[in-house]
């Protein structure tokens, strides 16, 4: 890395949202929010996009069999597999409330298994939770089925099953194959165990395998990176995601098994990321939006090369839908117009169900100025560049333009009267330039840390 590099790494390296929403989920005004305005909201979006471009479907699978100190998911620790049933029951009774509010067969272009631990759950169950998701919808031609997958307990049943039921997309999170940090953060998966599912997966026929990996996990140094890369490499997913831990023990308590102490220092993570990110390309892989990279022939490269990448907060897909339904306890919802949340524990999320309610719990009506910034951060955030009519943006958000000036000057984003165009060196700081649009943030700056560091 240059010198000039390294001394931008330290000016940005501050707390910076991830943007998968805008406003961000402490900005979200819950006053104008009710279960109602949201029903609405959602049957307004239906209309509008079901016959175009269908809608997608996130699905939260919370289990674990046990804590990964690093994970910031909403997660149910248990090994009694007795769970499963009444889960997956009320999982279809919320989707059933729903479908009472659609006025056709919804079309599903996109559906995505999440956690917790989708493959903690038995191939017979997910394959009743699937089943009984698409007996009332219809999957589009283009549609895309995505699961992810503890490499530990991923079984040739799981794979086979969920093929057979549409799915071409497997998602593995590995974070490092060092044993010391393994330890360290309680996620334990052997090389052998990883080559195995991938290898299963490629034979039944799925298209595209990401590996999760991180950096900055306490106890992480260079040649752990390095040999985890190499190994990776070795193994030649589609996709990876190589992004940066977020140690945020204040909202996650399981991050206090490890102290600051363990964790690389500001100077060490940010090596690790350019050491990892340049192996990366070296290998072959393509660099997608933020802490993405894919193969060329993979789908999301074409997607990026074509103008067609989205982000959600499934994270980046080639998939564009206007309704994204979130479904399971701490789920949330996206239908454009605004955003819910379900409620996160699952004693209420059972209850609610139980009395046919949505479990939503909280939200956000977007403004008409909310809707402007969140195409602007998309824009950025999958196109690297964003316009603007120049005359009126320069009325309605000067502040942001002059927000935007020292990083001209530091040569990350190269303004024009009518937009931005970010530059090869400001790909790597599409967090801080979101920044400059926030709004909300700017009017009601933090007096806590809310956010994970940019590095």
């Amino acid at each position: 890395m240059q010198q000039n590099d390294k001394t931008l790494a330290g000016k940005y390296n501050v707390p910076v949202p991830r943007y998968t929403s805008y406003p961000t989920m402490p900005y979200w005004d819950l006053n104008t929010f009710t279960r109602p305005r949201w029903e609405d909201s959602v049957k307004f979006s239906f209309r509008e996009s079901n016959a175009g471009s269908g809608i997608s479907l996130y699905i939260h699978l919370p289990f674990c069999e046990s804590l990964c100190t690093y994970c910031g998911c909403n997660t149910r620790i248990t090994k009694n597999h007795g769970v499963e049933e009444p889960y997956i029951a009320a999982v279809l009774k919320e989707w059933a409330l729903y479908l009472q509010l659609f006025a056709e067969v919804p079309v599903i272009r996109e559906l995505h298994l999440g956690g917790g631990t989708p493959t903690f759950f038995s191939p017979e169950n997910l394959q009743r939770l699937i089943s009984g998701i698409l007996k009332d919808a219809r999957p589009h031609p283009l549609a895309e089925f995505s699961f992810e997958a503890h490499p530990a307990n991923t079984s040739a049943g799981h794979l086979q099953v969920l093929f057979d039921l549409g799915f071409r997309r497997l998602s593995l999170g590995i974070q490092d194959f060092d044993p010391r940090v393994q330890f360290i953060i309680n996620r334990h998966q052997t090389v052998e165990q990883i080559r195995l599912v991938t290898e299963q997966a490629r034979s039944i026929g799925y298209t595209s395998i990401n590996y999760d990996l991180i950096y900055g996990l306490p106890l992480q140094n260079q040649e752990g990176l390095i040999n985890t890369m190499n190994i990776v490499a070795g193994l030649k997913p589609d996709r990876i995601a190589f992004y940066s831990y977020a140690h945020v023990p204040w909202i996650k308590p399981g991050q206090r098994r490890f102290t600051e102490a363990d964790l690389p220092s500001p100077e060490q993570k940010e090596k690790l990321q350019e050491t990892g990110r340049g192996l990366l390309l070296s290998y072959g892989y393509r660099e997608i939006g933020m802490d993405h990279f894919a193969l060329p022939a993979d789908e999301l490269f074409a997607a990026e090369r074509d103008g067609r990448l989205h982000r959600n907060f499934m994270g980046y897909t080639e998939q564009h839908t206007q309704l994204l339904v979130g479904l399971g306890v701490s789920s949330i919802s996206d239908s454009w117009y605004a955003f819910a949340q379900n409620v996160k524990t699952l004693e209420e999320y059972l209850a609610m169900i139980n009395e046919g309610e949505l479990p939503v719990f909280k939200g956000h009506v977007l403004s008409d100025e909310d809707l402007q910034i969140r195409c602007h951060i998309l824009d950025i955030m999958c196109k690297q560049h964003t316009g603007w009519d120049a005359e009126l943006f320069a009325v309605e958000f000067p502040e942001v333009l002059k927000r935007l000036e020292p990083l001209e000057a530091d040569g990350l984003v190269n303004l024009s009267a009518d937009g931005l165009q970010v530059t090869e060196t400001g790909k790597r700081f599409l967090r801080n330039i979101c920044l400059c649009f926030d709004t909300r943030l700017w009017a009601d700056k933090p007096a806590t840390q809310l956010f994970s560091m940019a590095i």
